[in-house]
């Protein structure tokens, strides 16, 4: 018997602090009807929009809100990927010929000119060959005057005066061949730009096409990097883009596209674009792993801040007012931001919003606004006060 008493009691304390939970907060009546308390009970949840509370709440004081203006932005589709640095143009330096070298002129890490002298190679027998050469072509030259001046009178054949020419071409074509020779003594900078480590000294014996230097042109660095298929029809060349180095985090530089490829990959669905980075600072160098973003402006979206947006069982809805009363109004969240919330909804820009008070809102509900000066500097549309 005492048993029965118990749960009889306790039964009706549970039933009291239910009727007081549900009558005093008004959260209460969706969460019980997502769990499905009320259809047990036989009770129907307030929903946002219902009349049953309006006499009531208009009968009541006015409740002290604050409120927003409804805006609008653009919805962003933001998309970023990780690229892999590469400098404008790079050379891989390598002899042409073979030799011991005797002189080098550039340090690592150093800056170099086009056309400046790199490296030089043991040259005396490629100058003694265009020294050679130098006197061979003089006699040639003396020789084919000497014919020419005999020629006039007569006193040589024709014959002789076609072999003094020839004598005096073979002997230029000598001496170009001796210049180049010596010139191949001596390796020159393709491209102007920053010369990497230096793995070889004076004295060492180079064989043909061993590397040397690496030249780098770091002036402006080339990011690659691969976007998704579905913004291909977004981008253009000269497109801007947000570059971070993943090395330096608080650096944000800001480059644009400069090539796109042609070939989506099949197997990863994906997009080959190349970005162009200015680098007159020399900060970055190549190699160097980049986070590249691209913000593409999507549709017109309405804006409310993020504590104006409440929820029932029937999901999002903010308190508008209108006329000097709040009444909800459904909304769907299409993105959510640091500062704001982007929405759909039956709402105006300039529309008046609730965010703070929102607690003791009904359908109806006359309102005071305690945030006057800020309210009073909204653009009104559609609300009214």
């Amino acid at each position: 018997m005492n048993l029965v008493k118990q749960i009889l009691m306790a039964a009706a304390v549970l039933a009291v602090a239910l009727y007081v939970w549900i009558n005093h907060v008004p959260s209460a009546g969706a969460f019980l009807d997502r769990w499905g308390v009320l259809a047990v009970l036989g009770l129907e949840p307030q929903r946002p929009g219902d009349d049953t509370e309006t006499e009531e709440a208009w009968a009541e004081g006015p409740v002290a809100v604050n409120v927003a203006a409804v805006g609008d932005r653009a919805l962003a589709d933001r998309v970023t990927a990780i690229g892999d640095g590469q400098a404008l143009r790079s050379v891989t330096v390598r002899s042409d010929t073979e030799g011991r070298i005797t002189a080098i002129g550039a340090s690592a890490g150093s800056r170099v000119e086009q056309g400046a002298t790199l490296v030089r190679l043991e040259d005396e027998a490629e100058m003694i060959a265009l020294e050679r050469a130098r006197i061979i072509l003089e006699n040639a030259q003396d020789e084919d005057r000497r014919v020419s001046q005999l020629g006039s009178a007569g006193a040589v054949t024709e014959v002789r005066r076609r072999e003094a020419a020839l004598a005096l071409r073979e002997a230029e074509l000598a001496l170009r061949e001796a210049q180049f020779d010596l010139d191949q003594r001596r390796i020159r900078a393709p491209i102007s730009g920053w010369v990497g480590i230096i793995d070889v000294e004076v004295g060492d014996r180079i064989s043909p096409q061993e590397t040397l230097f690496i030249i780098t042109d770091r002036s402006e660095i080339l990011i690659d990097f691969r976007v998704p298929e579905r913004i291909i029809g977004k981008m253009a060349v000269g497109m801007p883009i947000s570059v971070t180095p993943l090395g330096l985090r608080d650096l944000v530089l800001e480059g644009e596209i400069s090539a796109i490829d042609t070939i989506v990959d099949r197997a990863s669905r994906t997009l080959r674009v190349q970005g162009r980075l200015d680098n007159a600072d020399d900060l970055l160098r190549v190699g160097m792993a980049f986070s590249v973003a691209l913000n593409f402006p999507g549709e017109t979206l309405l804006s409310v801040e993020p504590l104006a947006v409440q929820w029932s069982s029937d999901g999002a809805f903010v308190w508008r007012i209108v006329e000097g009363r709040a009444e909800p109004v459904p909304v769907t969240i299409r993105q959510r931001e640091r500062d704001t919330v982007l929405v759909e909804g039956a709402l105006s820009p300039g529309d008046l919003v609730v965010t703070e008070g929102v607690q003791n809102l009904r359908p109806g509900s006359a309102v005071s606004i305690r945030n006057h000066a800020s309210a009073g500097s909204i653009p009104v549309t559609s609300a009214k006060l």
